[in-house]
């Protein structure tokens, strides 16, 4: 039997910061595969963001490593994350919702002290109503945000509270140690 190849001491320090975080009570982290193409060495995690026992928003972060570098990356590390989450319809039709959602990105990263370059990504909102045998719900809406960055160094615990505060964002979750009003259902007094 062959002996286990030894990580990149930069990778293992990225993913034990990864794993060493940890997030609110609403986010569910596991580990999950990560792509194999994309970079020589990956790691990855899923999220799922409950409230009341509903799943309301769902990520994936990817950490890709090469140690040769990247350009494009402009390093050796890369964290890649698609996070998405259904809407009030009226907040998905919000002309102004892509941006605010690149914001819950950045602020989130800024807000826990990680520090990255060469961020980019898309924010994509959309708006569906059902018909035929479809039919039934009211129009729904989502948020999609997809981003990469790269970490200005290897301890990514920072990077994964902010991702947690991108998906708490993007869950609709007040802010930690805020308690959320209850709603009030149409008919009441």
């Amino acid at each position: 039997m062959a002996p286990p190849i030894a990580l990149p001491e930069t990778f293992a320090r990225a993913v034990a910061g990864l794993r060493s975080a940890t997030p609110r009570p609403e986010i569910v982290l596991e580990e999950v595969g990560a792509p194999q193409r994309l970079a020589p060495y990956a790691f990855a995690l899923s999220a799922a963001v409950l409230r009341d026992d509903d799943e309301v928003a769902t990520g994936r972060l990817i950490l890709l490593h090469d140690p040769a570098g990247h350009e494009a990356w402009q390093g050796t590390l890369r964290l890649v994350t698609y996070v998405t989450a259904e809407l009030e319809v009226d907040l998905a039709s919000d002309p102004l919702l892509p941006g605010v959602g690149w914001t819950w990105l950045t602020d989130a990263l800024d807000a826990q002290g990680a520090g990255h370059r060469a961020i980019g990504g898309t924010v994509t909102q959309t708006l569906s109503t059902r018909f035929g045998e479809l039919a039934g719900p009211p129009a729904a809406g989502d948020i999609e945000i997809r981003a990469s960055w790269t970490p200005l160094r290897a301890d990514l615990g920072p990077h994964l509270l902010g991702w947690c505060t991108l998906l708490a964002s993007t869950a609709g979750l007040p802010p930690p140690g805020v308690t959320a009003l209850p709603t009030r259902r149409a008919g009441a007094a």
